[in-house]
């Protein structure tokens, strides 16, 4: 029995990088060997042990064949007989496909180093095409090593998954879990482009796939191009250490300038709207989280009103406090106000200017906050007043403690 260290921990080892987990491959054991050995069996559709110490997984070395369309139509085969080079080989890609020895010896027979040198994503063999997760994956991983390219081969072969309908069979939940890393990488912007290049994204995200191509006003967007200012604004929002609600919400916050008819561009009036809807249906399909769900539709719906922040009137911004929820929520405002400040700063020469909006509806926030609605509750209700009058009573508490907090 031999055991190797495999994959991403190799890989960025070999990179400088920090080693957070670690993976491993038995070769040459039985499952009853492990078991005996104290590791505790955890794998469902192939065999995965825990060590009984360090808690690492541990896999037996196996080999895969493709049964079925998806990415679970494989039939697995783990036995004694099966070499480390055979388990390597039905690996993604040639930077995953290293193990090393105990010795701390690297064993490559597909080159990864020779990429990690070249700073190139390639895939190990035509199985990459049996698994069609691995364009998602493939994509991510642009994003995490934002300093490689993707083998013109490897492009080449997602493309024809595509086109032979790989992608369509994508889970929902196997789809939010590369995007949403993807999302959270150094460039998230990198894996939009991959799932372009190979015609990915007008499959899974048809809503984000149209809108390049599509003007909008130079002077106010110098980039012009719709699709071109989303990716400035995701990279922004990584540049910013967003959380994973904040990027997805600026992915969504434009959607509804795909579906401007030609003869407004290059105006958008009423995208804001479209962009919800669209952000609905994305969602629904996908699965996505109720809280990155519920903060992209509020900030597609507001961040015009958010970026005219400066100009609006006490009555207004309380208007905009109570539409945001920003009372009851005061921590979901502030990841409102960041994706707005990605969105403004997510523009050609624009990435280094300040967003004061974001600090003066804190300030507005704030005063609002500060109100003591009890209070004036309780002596609304010694009046008389009740219900929606209660609640105007408190509404103009609020503009008068908004107004009087605003500068002169």
């Amino acid at each position: 029995m031999q055991t190797y260290l495999v994959g991403g921990a190799v890989r960025d080892r070999l990179l400088g990088l920090p080693v957070t987990d670690r993976d491993w491959v038995v070769v040459g054991a039985t499952p009853q060997a492990l078991v005996d050995a104290g590791y505790l069996p955890v794998g469902r559709d192939f065999p995965v042990f825990l060590h009984p110490q360090t808690r690492e997984e541990y896999a037996l070395a196996r080999t895969e064949r493709k049964t079925a369309p998806g990415y679970r139509g494989f039939a697995v085969h783990a036995a004694p007989d099966v070499t480390l080079e055979q388990d390597l080989s039905r690996r993604d890609l040639t930077i995953n496909a290293m193990a090393q020895d105990e010795a701390g010896r690297v064993i490559d027979p597909f080159g990864g180093e020779r990429d990690i040198a070249a700073r190139v994503l390639r895939h190990v063999s035509e199985a990459f095409a049996e698994d069609p997760v691995r364009i998602l994956r493939l994509a991510r991983l642009a994003a995490r090593f934002a300093d490689f390219s993707v083998a013109d081969a490897t492009i080449a072969l997602a493309r024809r998954m595509v086109d032979e309908g790989d992608a369509d069979a994508l889970v929902p939940e196997r789809v939010w879990q590369e995007l949403s890393r993807g999302l959270m990488e150094q460039r998230p912007s990198r894996m939009f482009d991959v799932l372009r290049a190979c015609g990915a994204l007008a499959r899974l995200l048809p809503e984000v796939d149209r809108l390049w191509g599509v003007p909008q006003r130079a002077d106010v967007h110098p980039e012009i191009d719709t699709g071109v200012h989303l990716m400035l604004v995701l990279d922004m929002a990584a540049r910013l250490a967003a959380p994973l609600a904040v990027r997805f919400a600026c992915l969504c916050h434009d959607l509804g300038k795909g579906g401007t008819p030609r003869d407004e561009w290059p105006r958008h009036i009423g995208h804001e709207q479209r962009s919800v809807r669209l952000t609905r249906k994305l969602c629904e399909r996908w699965r996505v989280p109720t809280e990155c769900r519920e903060l992209a539709e509020v900030v597609a719906r507001e961040h015009g009103n958010v970026h005219r922040g400066g100009e609006l009137g006490a009555a207004a911004l309380v208007r905009l406090l109570e539409r945001c929820d920003a009372i009851r929520k005061p921590a979901r405002f502030d990841e409102i106000l960041l994706a707005c400040e990605c969105d403004a700063r997510g523009r050609t020469g624009f990435a280094d200017t300040p967003y004061p909006q974001r600090a003066r509806l804190r300030a507005v926030q704030a005063a609002a906050l500060d109100v003591d609605t009890a209070t004036i509750a309780a002596d609304a209700a010694a009046r008389g007043l009740a219900g929606p009058a209660i609640g105007a009573a408190v509404h103009e508490a609020r503009v008068r403690a908004v107004a009087a907090a605003l500068p002169c």
